[in-house]
């Protein structure tokens, strides 16, 4: 057990940045780009270099309405845009592909100052889904729109529509086919009485891989608020309308300004069997717990005793911060009132 204990807070100072501070910062914004095998080895130095970019600029974006006394709801939203646009991420512009070939795509905001949310699922036009989440979560007195319904909404509230081809990418694309052939293969091994060589195929990284990713951004205002928004294209080759954690609050999303904010990425089936985001929150609140403590709680025990695997971001009303997770990296990062942006990819940074 001792040995157990030690592992866990190991693990957690690897795979977390938190800060502690007598006085709270100003504002705080940190973000991730998705959780997985993500390994030095496999990334060339163009690929490094581009993600670094991406994440410095939507954490810039963020940083730059902080600066100006706007609000923790208003950086969020603005920097998960950025990363909507950015096809090097499974979100907007790059998110993956259904079985059937499509892009559907899931988001949701929450305000900590009076928890109120938004969240749109299986959107196939919009977009930048964040802001329809926030349409939904100020404009209507729903939380959640979901389909041909939050599309029709979004039109109606003067929100960006597309046609489902700008989603597009090659990188995608052939992450659904891998996926596809992997679904051959099951079935193949099925139809012969099964076999426990599906499962290895289907375990390797690659595959993993293919399967989820998300994007997502916590913030503290000058006022003391706390947001979280979390926007995901969900796993590669989903099934029969699958959504994840990402849209549903207190699974993948959650923030209050009694605790702190969360955004998820990972196994969704798990991370909304566990209600993560909200679990954080309740160690927080009822255990006294610190938010690097309880986040560690989640991700390095109890998501994998499940056997799921995934990370988190989460801040809280003082200010400080983790960024945890129990794969091979994740890509995320910070900023402070100093400006300068810290972006972090592989587990040993």
């Amino acid at each position: 057990m001792k040995n157990l204990l030690f592992l866990l807070a190991l693990m957690a100072a690897l795979g977390s940045r938190a800060q502690s501070k007598s006085k709270r910062p100003e504002f705080m914004l940190v973000i991730h780009g998705g959780a997985g095998t993500i390994l030095k080895k496999n990334m060339t130095p163009d690929m490094e270099k581009a993600y670094q970019q991406a994440l410095e600029q939507a954490l810039q974006t963020g940083y730059t309405l902080l600066r100006e006394g706007r609000s923790a709801l208003d950086a969020v939203e603005a920097t998960v845009r950025v990363l909507e646009d950015n096809p090097l991420f499974n979100a907007g512009k790059g998110a993956v592909f259904t079985h059937e070939g499509r892009n559907e795509l899931d988001a949701a905001i929450m305000d900590g100052s009076n928890l109120k949310a938004g969240a749109v699922a299986s959107v196939t036009t919009v977009r930048n889904p964040i802001s329809a989440a926030r349409a939904v979560m100020e404009k209507t007195e729903h939380v959640m729109l979901i389909g041909p319904g939050a599309e029709r909404f979004a039109q109606q509230q003067g929100l960006e529509l597309v046609d489902p081809t700008y989603f597009y990418t090659d990188r995608s694309w052939r992450a659904l086919l891998r996926a596809r052939a992997a679904d051959s293969v099951k079935t193949l091994e099925q139809q012969r009485g099964g076999s426990p060589k599906q499962e290895a195929l289907l375990r390797q990284p690659g595959n993993r891989d293919d399967k989820y990713g998300t994007v997502g951004a916590v913030a503290l205002d000058k006022s003391g608020n706390l947001a979280a928004a979390t926007s995901t294209g969900g796993m590669t080759n989903k099934k029969f309308g699958r959504v994840g954690d990402a849209p549903i609050i207190g699974a993948g999303t959650f923030a209050s300004n009694a605790t702190c904010a969360v955004s998820c990425t990972g196994w969704g089936e798990y991370f909304i069997r566990l209600s993560v985001a909200r679990s954080v929150s309740d160690l927080m609140e009822y255990k006294g717990w610190n938010v690097s403590k309880a986040a560690a709680e989640l991700i390095l025990k109890k998501v994998p005793q499940l056997g799921g695997d995934g990370g988190l971001i989460a801040l809280d009303r003082n200010g400080n911060f983790t960024m945890v997770f129990n794969t091979e990296g994740m890509y995320r990062g910070y900023v402070g009132p100093d400006g300068k942006a810290v972006v972090r990819i592989y587990k040993e940074q």
